[in-house]
């Protein structure tokens, strides 16, 4: 990454290497963080919360009523499914 990168990760926690990445915040290789997810979560690194350049946010990134909407849909069609006796679209939502 290049000095002064901005990291965002809205994904998931296992995507960021949590030392690293406080390191980098730490020593200005990363100007800023913003993370809605965590890796262990709901546990959070202690690391981030003495940092000025790092913004926690408490995993809202998929609260939206289009998502969750989305979210309900899929599974109303996976129990449709399965009390149809097919196999479910899929296993996770």
């Amino acid at each position: 990454m290049p000095r002064g990168a901005i990291v965002v990760n809205a994904a998931r926690g296992g995507m960021v290497v949590d030392e690293d990445l406080i390191a980098a915040l730490k020593s200005g290789q990363v100007a800023a963080a913003g993370l809605d997810t965590y890796d262990g979560e709901p546990k959070l690194n202690p690391g981030y919360l003495s940092l000025k350049n790092t913004f926690l946010l408490p995993h809202i990134g998929a609260a939206t009523i289009e998502t969750r909407t989305v979210m309900g849909m899929l599974a109303l069609d996976k129990i449709d499914a399965v009390l149809a006796g097919r196999p479910a679209p899929s296993l996770v939502t």
